[in-house]
Order: C-alpha cells, then sequence, then structure tokens
C-alpha cells in the first residue's frame, strides 16, 4: 500500500481502528482474557485523544473483561492517533535508508522524543521471527560502526561489530556483536545458520574457522581480502556487503549517528526492509506484526541497562 493509499484508507482512528482490528482477528473477535466470542460493543463519545471510540466487554459471567483491538499489542496505551501511527510505518517501510526521527516529527506535526519512541517501537515489530536460518550458499562478513578513526588499530575502541549473513537470492541477517572473536561470530552464525547449508563464503579473517563446529561438513571458501582478492568465480562476499552499503549511507545521510545502545532495533529494520523490498505489501505484513508484539513502556526503552543478545556490554 502506498503512501497516498494509506493517508486516503486511514483518515480517521475509526477506520485504523477497523483495518487493525481484522488484521488481528480475522476470523472474528475474541476475548483477550478467556477466549470467548459473546461480547458486546461499547462506543464511546468523547473528544478525548487519549481513548479509542471502540471497546468490547466480555459477555462471560466469569471474565467480563473490557478490551479493544489494541490492547496488549505495540498500541497499547499510546496517546498518538492511530492514524499517525499509520502514516509513520508507511514512511518508514517505505524508506529505503530509514527515516530519522527529527523528519518523521515535521512530517506527523509531533515533538521529537514522540517521534523517537513511536519509531522504536516499530522497529520492534521488524525482528525477525526465530527459526528461519539460512541455507544455500551464505556469504558472512563483518563490519564496524561508531565513532571516526584513523587505521585499523585498537577499531574496537570507537566502533562496534556488525555481522552481516546473507543467502545468496535469499534473506539477509544483520547482527549486532560483542566483538569480533572467534567464539563471538560463531555464537551468532550457530544462530541464524543452518548447519546443512551447502556452502559458507567469508574473507579470510581467521576469526572464520569452522573445523571444530557444527559446519565441519559445509564447504568453506575464502576470499582473499588481505592480498586485494574481491572476486574468484563464485567466491565473493559483494552481496553481503550490498547491504553494507545501504546501512552506511543511511548512518552518514539520514541519522548521521546511531546510539549503540539500540543499534540492534536499527539492524532490525534494516534486515527486514532488505527483505521485503520487492513485497508490495509490506505495510499490511507490519501492521499485522504490530498485533503480536507486546507494549513496550518508554522507561523501558531507555533504562540505561537494556540490551539485546550478542551486544557488548558498555
Amino acid at each position: 500500500m502506498r503512501l497516498i493509499e494509506v493517508s486516503k484508507a486511514f483518515a480517521s482512528d475509526e477506520q485504523c481502528l477497523a483495518y487493525f482490528e481484522s488484521r488481528r482477528w480475522p476470523n472474528g473477535v475474541r476475548c483477550l482474557t478467556c477466549g470467548s466470542a459473546n461480547f458486546s460493543r461499547i462506543t464511546r463519545k468523547t473528544a478525548s485523544k487519549n481513548k479509542r471510540a471502540q471497546l468490547y466487554q466480555c459477555l462471560e459471567p466469569t471474565c467480563k473483561q473490557q478490551f479493544s483491538a489494541t490492547t496488549g499489542t505495540i498500541f497499547h496505551d499510546s496517546h498518538l492517533p492511530l492514524s499517525k501511527w499509520f502514516t509513520a510505518i508507511a514512511l518508514i517501510v517505505d524508506a529505503k535508508k530509514g527515516v530519522s526521527a527529527l523528519q518523521l516529527s515535521r512530517h506527523l506535526g509531533c515533538n521529537y522524543r514522540t517521534a523517537w519512541y513511536l519509531s522504536h517501537r516499530i522497529r520492534e515489530a521488524m525482528d525477525e521471527p526465530d527459526g528461519l536460518k539460512l541455507t544455500g550458499t551464505v556469504e558472512i562478513d563483518e563490519t564496524y560502526i561508531g565513532g571516526k578513526q584513523r587505521g585499523h588499530k585498537s577499531k574496537l575502541k570507537n566502533k562496534d561489530v556488525v555481522l552481516g549473513m546473507r543467502q545468496r537470492g535469499g534473506p539477509v541477517r544483520l547482527v549486532q556483536v560483542r566483538d569480533n572473536k572467534q567464539g563471538t561470530l560463531y555464537e551468532a552464525i550457530a544462530e541464524h545458520v543452518d548447519k546443512g547449508a551447502q556452502h559458507i563464503v567469508t574473507d579470510d579473517a581467521g576469526a572464520y574457522n569452522f573445523r571444530l563446529t557444527k559446519f565441519h561438513n559445509v564447504r568453506h571458501s575464502k576470499v582473499r581480502h588481505s592480498r586485494k582478492e574481491y572476486v574468484r568465480g563464485e567466491v565473493h562476499t559483494n552481496t553481503v556487503e550490498n547491504a553494507f552499503s545501504l546501512l552506511k549511507r543511511a548512518v552518514i545521510g539520514t541519522y548521521h549517528q546511531l546510539s549503540i545502545k539500540h543499534l540492534q532495533r536499527y539492524l532490525d529494520e534494516f534486515g527486514y526492509r532488505f527483505n521485503r523490498r520487492e513485497d508490495a505489501d509490506i505495510f499490511e505484513q507490519t501492521v499485522s506484526r504490530m498485533a503480536g508484539v507486546a507494549p513496550m513502556p518508554y522507561a523501558k526503552l531507555v533504562e540505561e541497562n537494556a540490551f539485546t543478545p550478542f551486544v557488548r556490554h558498555s
């Protein structure tokens, strides 16, 4: 769905709620507490923007819970109109190099903190599901995100490591890792690459050694970057480096700088959008996914010790 279509189809909260309800409950509304289909509708006639216009009352005598289409989802308790939420989703999924919170705040007519919080909640729904591992020919490489420096010595003092894994002709996974040591990289690779993969292609860094791992039977080829070799037949890491290039252009041209604390969410966003760049229904997919994401309180987002797996503790 294109942005102009979103603005027409979801101009009011009522339209947004009706659509979201159809995505959350394709087989009909169910009580979130007991699962009953026996309920009544309550329509609020209020000018307050902080309350959903449509509520449901469970009619089971032992339950009688009230809920709305957004209860228990990432939209829960949001004071922002759903029409602005849907506009933000359309902008983010359509922007090849991402949308900064400052730009989003201008488009939506809200303050910067609201736009920043909103964009991170949308990114939370872009985390790829566990269990979908890469197979076939998989390219693996790492890149570095962070402050400026000269040369390669002590690069981890200023930068964080991003491990990229891309299945040729298939999806990419971008993972923030603690460091570029062999054990750390293998832990992330084992999480995202199927042990039945046919071929793994890396550069000639010493950390990529799979002889004593579950990938010991997988064909492993190395392109010798240290000798200025970049392609040897089918042995190259160019496709995963394409994804890195897009990410870095976004960092330089759109965000200018990224918080290392929240880097994994930005990586999830880029991987999600990159993997669906040919999907015309990416907006619909994203709205449906947000129905299954738990609320994210602002305090949890900004808590000092928040981090994700594989992230270096700082």
